[in-house]
């Protein structure tokens, strides 16, 4: 059956994201019912740890490093106040009471059971969820500016087209068994706030001078051991070749891509060998096959989708006079300028709340607090929120005469910090205290750089720390204003420390200062860097614009005063 009425302000809304069809619901359900004999299997020796592996994945379960972990898919970050209350059960039934919001928009339970997931996953099934995908070589979660369809600098919605590309590449066969994993992202604004410069593939959506809707097309992005952003490929595609031209591009990867190794396996590796023109003259050759043909998008099937997201039933009376309000309510104040955004439509914002709080893992949130939003976003935007791939929620279409009180109720349950953008607003990864793969904790550490940077991350202002415990660059470091990588050294703990990465649409990797410092380093090196700014900036500037300005030299002197010795390379 359908999920039940979304409800909050409009009452009865029922629009805004997408909602399955019989088909939907039956290929859930049936994936549910095949992954619970298989794991019924595995748990009575029918099946060995090796045949058991690629069907979990196929399904999110991860062994991590304490427990096993579950990956949950959350499409283009979109969720339902129902969603939200489903995850919360999730955490408190079979987890340890929270989850962690990652940054491909999605959601991972750390601490449960193996004999406990097809019933978790049945859990999701029936609120429209699932964790398909969310693991192995295939097509993963498709991810979107978590602002789509309210920002007021959209020239095209993304969600319907990525939309699209989820239901065309969940459980395609032909893209089960890729050299590597795939990661796509789409973006329809002129600000790029969805990091497309980073992805395996990636669209840009705009107007040509006729209206119509054309795609940019740009592959090859990644982060891990060879970082690389995307390179356009195609100018001008129309729409209704998207799926085609996104088969020819995967088909091109398919035949050429390397699996003898993996660390060269991703779709940036092959596109570097054969170089951007060269990858892009074998993706025409298939396409030119495709093109018109069966994968052709029509505007019958747009519109069927395109259906899902219509606006709310916005009021006109909305807007409000706050300056009362900010002169007696200094936070809120803070709070105003850092995490409510503008909004496409007049008298209404779209407001962030951080899941980035002192003592408290970067986007771990209970399930208390997921409940709580749910409530939230039933009173106060139409009964739906997002993730971002910051680690945050977003309650996408608040009327400003409710943003006092709204500041209030979200102040009361700790998610009101004034930190949207700031230096404590930190991208982490789980690093050693949970992943497998880690070779250094992040947690710990950003707790650190957090009380350090806390004082002085106003005067500071716009800054994107960005950590991750390894190489596979779960915590975006290669793209942050200071990334943080944990290294192993000898079986102990060191970082090394990058400076002038971004992932907005003047996209840059960030540059290695040097040497790896132990993890009481850290901290200090990273307000050294901090003081480099504030001392050199000019008027206007961010850090990221000295970084820029400056070059890497300067902040390399910053990290490592010549009073000190230089530590060993890492």
């Amino acid at each position: 059956m359908r999920l039940p009425c979304m409800g909050g302000a409009g009452g009865g809304y029922l629009k805004g994201m997408y909602r399955y069809d019989a088909l939907d619901r039956r290929l859930v359900e049936d994936r549910v019912a095949q992954f619970r004999d298989q794991t019924a299997r595995y748990l009575a020796g029918k099946l060995s740890a090796d045949d058991y592996k690629p069907l979990r994945l196929q399904n999110g379960l991860y062994e991590q490093r304490h427990a096993p972990m579950l990956r949950v898919a959350i499409p283009y970050g979109m969720l339902s106040t129902a969603q939200l209350r489903v995850l919360a059960e999730i955490a408190r039934r079979y987890d340890r009471g929270y989850g962690h919001f990652t940054t491909r928009q999605n959601i991972q339970y750390n601490w449960v059971k193996i004999e406990e997931t097809p019933d978790i996953l049945a859990l999701l099934a029936g609120a429209e969820m699932h964790a398909i995908q969310t693991s192995g070589n295939c097509v993963r979660n498709v991810t979107t500016d978590h602002f789509a369809g309210i920002a007021p600098d959209e020239e095209v919605d993304p969600r319907p087209y990525s939309e699209l590309m989820r239901q065309w590449s969940t459980l395609n066969p032909e893209f089960a068994h890729l050299p590597r994993k795939f990661k796509v992202a789409f973006n329809g604004a002129r600000e790029d706030r969805a990091a497309t410069s980073v992805h395996d593939l990636a669209f840009d959506l705009y107007k040509n001078a006729a209206g119509e809707v054309r795609l940019r097309v740009k592959v090859g992005g990644g982060q891990g051991r060879t970082p690389r952003l995307a390179v356009t490929i195609r100018e001008d595609l129309p729409w209704q070749e998207m799926l085609n031209y996104t088969e020819a591009v995967l088909r091109a990867y398919n035949r050429w891509g390397r699996r003898d190794n993996l660390y060269k396996a991703r779709i940036k590796i092959l596109v570097e060998a054969l170089g951007p023109e060269k990858f892009a003259h074998e993706v025409d050759a298939d396409f030119v096959y495709l093109e018109g043909g069966a994968g052709t998008l029509t505007q019958e099937e747009l519109d069927r989708v395109s259906s899902f997201f219509v606006d709310p039933p916005y009021a006109g009376d909305a807007d409000a006079d706050l300056s009362n309000a900010r002169a007696r309510h200094p936070r809120f104040a803070e709070w105003l300028d850092r995490n409510v955004a503008a909004h496409k439509r007049p008298g209404y914002a779209a407001v962030t709340l951080s899941f980035k709080r002192a003592g408290i893992a970067p986007g771990d949130a209970t399930a208390e607090q997921l409940d709580a939003v749910a409530d939230l976003a039933e009173r106060y935007s139409f009964g739906e929120a997002r993730v971002t791939h910051y680690q945050n929620l977003v309650l996408s279409d608040v009327a400003q005469r409710d943003l006092f009180e709204l500041w209030l109720a979200a102040d009361a349950l700790g998610l009101a910090e004034a930190n949207i953008g700031l230096a404590t607003d930190m991208i982490t990864c789980p690093g050693g205290d949970f992943c497998a793969l880690a070779n250094a904790r992040s947690i710990p550490l950003a707790e650190t750089i957090r009380a350090r940077l806390a004082p002085i991350e106003n005067e500071i202002g716009d800054l994107a720390i960005k950590i991750s415990g390894c190489i596979n660059s779960c915590g975006h470091h290669h793209v942050g204003h200071i990334g943080v990588l944990g290294v192993d050294k000898n079986g102990e703990e060191w970082y090394q420390v990058l400076v002038g990465g971004r992932s907005d649409t003047e996209s840059a990797l960030g540059q290695i200062l040097g040497k790896s410092v132990a993890a009481e380093e850290v901290a200090s090196l990273i307000e050294r860097l901090a003081q480099l700014y504030l001392r050199e900036r000019r008027r206007g500037e961010r850090f990221i614009d000295t970084a820029q300005r400056l070059g890497v030299e300067p902040f390399k002197a910053a990290a490592y005063p010549a009073s000190k010795p230089a530590l060993e390379t890492a």
